[in-house]
């Protein structure tokens, strides 16, 4: 749903320009009106493959071009990252965010990793969002089938501006990819950094992208720029967090049903802060103490913040139906031959080894 009163660039713009205290009490009146103003979504995000990136964004710790520093780590295994995902649903998210540093997917083994992870997690009654850079229609239809409720490739900045911080991937692949999750019915979330350097007008940009979809995003995350040694954008400024309430509220007003999502960038948020977040709309939140591999307030944190304010963890499923899990072949093919090799070794541990007898004599 777009709020049609801004659906222009100038008067969109003019919001964002809007004297604070009445962009507030607009966002907040819209946001009442579509929501519960107590109530915030957990979403745990998960880095099952970590670093050696071949992209060149700019902003990105995980870019193999630049030297930041990071471990680089191969994708996890299914146990593991089901046991994080256990541990997610226990301090009260209901939304489990997968994220690998591909360029696109690729129809290979850690795939098929992926498919079973989301078939897993489904079956634990949370949401599952992935973000795993481009894919086409026919990943995007095995995701689906598998259980996956949300698809997350964010848009970054304007058309403009995203040239300035992104050579090795069109903003044209962007849309596609998110085409491509629409068309295989999984909801999409798609937002922003801001704090890299922008203008205003990219800002507003971004969002007008939005307005000129089929249908906007189920949910917008908006991110401030964590600025890490050894990137491009290492010497940016922290951006005032008076521009992440504006930029968050101006998202609320133009996309009154859409989750807005107060992302990256809280830990150089007061609690007061966030607060003005969540009033000017933003109505969901990563938790854990890392966004991939960006510091993050951890659960214990956020869990003192939410009980002060009052605010209360949203339910998962609350704006669409759970997905149903169908089978997949491969991932039956792989669990079969996990079965098999672990009843080798369960059979190898329990066999009693006699030493031949030799006779002398």
């Amino acid at each position: 749903m777009v709020n049609k009163q801004y659906t222009s660039i100038d008067k969109l713009t003019d919001l964002y320009h809007s004297p604070m205290m009445d962009l507030l009490y607009k966002a907040a009146t819209v946001h009442r009106e579509n929501h519960n103003p107590n109530e915030v979504q957990m979403s745990s995000l998960i880095s099952i493959k970590t670093g050696g990136c071949p992209e060149d964004c700019s902003y990105c710790p995980q870019s193999a071009k630049y030297n930041t520093h990071l471990e680089v780590k191969p994708m996890m295994q299914v146990e593991e990252v089901i046991g994080l995902a256990k541990n997610a649903k226990v301090n009260g998210s209901s939304r489990v965010c997968m994220g690998a540093a591909w360029r696109e997917v690729r129809d290979n083994r850690d795939f098929d990793k992926v498919v079973e992870m989301v078939q897993e997690i489904n079956g634990m009654g949370m949401e599952v969002c992935a973000t795993l850079g481009m894919l086409n229609r026919s990943q995007a239809d095995r995701l689906k089938n598998a259980g996956l409720y949300a698809y997350n490739h964010n848009l970054d900045s304007s058309p403009e501006f995203y040239k300035d911080i992104i050579s090795t991937r069109e903003y044209e692949q962007r849309i596609e990819t998110i085409d491509h999750a629409r068309s295989a019915g999984i909801s999409v979330c798609s937002g922003g950094i801001i704090g890299m350097g922008e203008s205003v007008e990219d800002r507003v940009g971004m969002l007008m992208t939005y307005v000129h979809m089929e249908q906007p995003p189920e949910s917008l995350p908006i991110n401030a720029l964590v600025a890490v040694e050894g990137t491009p954008l290492e010497e940016q400024d922290p951006i005032p967090v008076w521009d992440m309430i504006r930029m968050i509220a101006t998202a609320r007003i133009l996309f009154p049903k859409t989750i807005i999502r107060l992302s990256a960038g809280r830990t150089q948020m007061s609690h007061e802060a966030q607060t003005l977040c969540f009033f000017a709309g933003a109505s969901s939140i990563f938790a854990g103490d890392k966004l991939l591999t960006t510091p993050n307030p951890d659960f214990n944190e956020d869990a003192a913040l939410f009980e002060l304010l009052g605010l209360t963890t949203k339910k998962p499923f609350q704006d669409g139906v759970q997905p149903e899990t169908k089978a997949d072949e491969k991932v039956a093919i792989a669990k079969k031959v996990r079965a098999e090799k672990e009843a080798r070794k369960t059979e190898s541990k329990n066999s009693k080894f006699e030493p031949r007898q030799i006779s002398v004599g």
